[in-house]
């Protein structure tokens, strides 16, 4: 058994034993309070730049496998877990996590008090780290950790974004497809081609279940770059336009938030555009109203998040993944707080009063995690059937 090391920047180094891929990463050390979903966790793009510390006990006894990705690939700096199984006991299971973190080049470390270092985070905040199973040194990773450049001020969404347009025409009830621009779409049986409705997506960074849900409710959806401009954005003649989750502080991409101001201008003019954001597009989406973003203490990750729906009063159980969010004090008069999170009254979504724009910090699509918020996606169908 290799030893690996995790050190963070106010010098508290944990001890344990390496498994995926070899190597040093740094990252911002956070943990995750989900008892499932562990794959779909590391396929989250909006966790590029972090390192990942999971609550629950023991990881990766049901395995991994392709239909459970949310992206591309694992995006995760490294992995954090108190044990990971020997065994991988899941029909659906296409191999194990310890090969699935090796061949994409993921260092983990197991066998370390995660409960201590949970304590110490939830005290303290987010803090930088070092995660290493070359070296070993203890002064040496303090000071790495140190030195590492963390989250503020960095743009990250750019380097996860794809590098150009596709297609999704697939729903819950299917596995993805991606289609090329100018290249036929797959039909899918049942669905009436020529009048679904069309949804623009940007980009961020976005979970690939964002996209089953918005083809399940009867939408074909083209997918941009998050760094497309608005009149490309108008120039595919979007029904609806969405905001996807992603990674990094929100206050890095001034020339998005001035593009979202164009095209919430969109929103008011005849065509009346409805636009619906999740996560880093609720961010971004307060910043084109004029709201200011922070960096949250401690942040929010995990699938057992209360928030309270402000226009019926209704609590719901949510998935979340955020480090940022935005100042309610700041929103403009003609923007109204609709979401609130009642651990620790953070704004967790925003409706403008007379446009159809609406976003919520947290994430509807829940995967995996409670469906509590999936009547948001419905919300957003309506808004587009109003317009036609």
């Amino acid at each position: 058994m290799d030893v690996a090391k995790l050190a963070l920047e106010d010098g508290t180094v944990f001890t344990g034993v390496a498994f995926g891929a070899r190597g040093e990463v740094d990252g911002e050390v956070v943990f995750n309070t989900s008892m499932t979903g562990y794959q779909e966790i590391l396929t989250d793009p909006s966790y590029h730049g972090q390192i990942v510390a999971m609550t629950y006990p023991q990881i990766g006894n049901y395995g991994v496998n392709d239909a459970d990705a949310e992206s591309r690939r694992p995006w995760v700096r490294g992995f954090v877990v108190r044990e990971l199984s020997g065994r991988v006991s899941n029909f659906r299971a296409d191999g194990s996590l310890e090969a699935y973190l090796e061949r994409n080049g993921i260092v983990g470390i197991e066998g370390l008090d995660t409960r201590a270092l949970v304590r110490l985070t939830r005290e303290r905040g987010a803090m930088k780290g070092i995660l290493s199973s070359t070296d070993l040194d203890d002064a040496s990773l303090v000071k790495k950790a140190k030195a590492s450049p963390g989250l503020v001020g960095r743009d990250l969404a750019s380097e996860v974004m794809p590098e150009a347009p596709y297609s999704w025409e697939r729903g819950l009830d299917a596995t993805y497809r991606l289609v090329a621009p100018g290249e036929p779409g797959e039909r899918v049986e049942g669905q009436p081609e020529p009048c679904r409705p069309h949804v623009v997506a940007l980009d961020f960074g976005m979970k690939w279940n964002i996209l089953r849900h918005l083809a399940d409710i009867g939408c074909r959806v083209t997918v941009v770059p998050g760094s497309t401009s608005p009149e490309e954005v108008l120039d595919h003649q979007p029904d609806g336009i969405f905001l996807s989750n992603g990674p990094g502080d929100p206050s890095a991409l001034g020339q998005v938030v001035a593009n979202l101001r164009t095209l919430v201008r969109s929103a008011a003019d005849s065509r009346g555009i409805p636009i619906f954001g999740i996560c880093l597009g609720h961010q971004l989406l307060g910043q084109a109203f004029g709201a200011r973003t922070f960096k949250l203490k401690f942040g929010h990750r995990g699938a057992n998040h209360p928030v309270r729906n402000q226009l019926t009063g209704k609590v719901e159980i949510t998935t979340q993944n955020h480090g940022f969010a935005v100042d309610p004090n700041t929103l403009p008069g003609d923007v109204e707080p609709s979401h609130v999170n009642l651990n620790d009254q953070t704004l967790e979504g925003l409706r403008h009063h007379r446009l159809p724009v609406f976003s919520v910090q947290y994430h509807p699509e829940a995967s995996a995690g409670p469906h509590d918020s999936a009547y948001l996606f419905d919300d957003f169908r309506r808004l587009i059937g109003e317009r036609a």
